[in-house]
């Protein structure tokens, strides 16, 4: 049986676009699209409820961020996949604290939306080349629990995480934080290096796949 998609973006030529790819893949099929999150909320209302939703991050009246967590909070079971051509580091963080399996640029191949889809169906993430292949596959989820204490971390360095975890910038984590911003240099660069990541989008899904932050 194939997987059910649906999409969501408030321009129609790449809602259109994005469908006809997609119906050429092996495995998936596009119930429909929509062109604004409104939209999308009537249909699942009426039960018409995909597995996996392409949703766009930047739209008028209801954003990418709204939808995303409307749907965590609704249909905790529906896989989000982000799309955006904004590849800000503040804008993907946001994005998965909202509950987004994926982030997706609109620019990428065919090939990647193919291995984006694949990857959310069948390990319910898609990470991308932003964290680390340690991270993908060599920890082990079931050690969650003791991810604090197998990493070392400090008081001060889980409560960085946190608020990384957050839309604040450094400077205002450091303001938080009551401390330099030197200070929260050093912080970042410790907790990098245990976790094993090169960027905030690493440290912030390592936080969340292994429940160092709750969402």
């Amino acid at each position: 049986m194939k997987t059910p998609i649906a999409i969501v973006d408030d321009h129609e030529l790449v809602a259109r676009a994005l469908s006809g790819l997609i119906q050429k893949f092996d495995n998936y099929d596009v119930i429909y699209e929509v062109f604004s999150g409104e939209e999308l909320m009537q249909r699942m209302r009426l039960n018409f409820i995909p597995e996996i939703i392409l949703l766009d991050v930047s739209m008028p009246d209801m954003d990418g961020y709204q939808v995303a967590h409307w749907l965590r909070e609704t249909h905790p079971d529906v896989k989000v996949l982000a799309l955006s051509m904004n590849d800000k580091e503040d804008a993907i963080v946001k994005m998965l604290r909202h509950g987004a399996r994926g982030y997706l640029l609109k620019g990428c191949k065919p090939s990647q939306l193919r291995q984006a889809l694949d990857a959310v169906c069948q390990k319910g993430f898609y990470y991308s080349d932003f964290v680390t292949k340690q991270l993908i596959n060599n920890l082990n989820p079931e050690n969650r629990q003791n991810s604090e204490y197998l990493l070392e971390l400090s008081d001060k360095e889980l409560k960085f995480i946190r608020l990384s975890c957050s839309d604040l910038t450094y400077h205002q984590i450091a303001d938080k934080m009551s401390v330099s911003p030197r200070t929260i240099d050093g912080y970042r660069e410790s907790v990098f290096q245990k976790m094993d990541v090169k960027s905030r989008v690493g440290m912030v899904l390592f936080a969340i796949k292994f429940k160092l932050v709750d969402l």
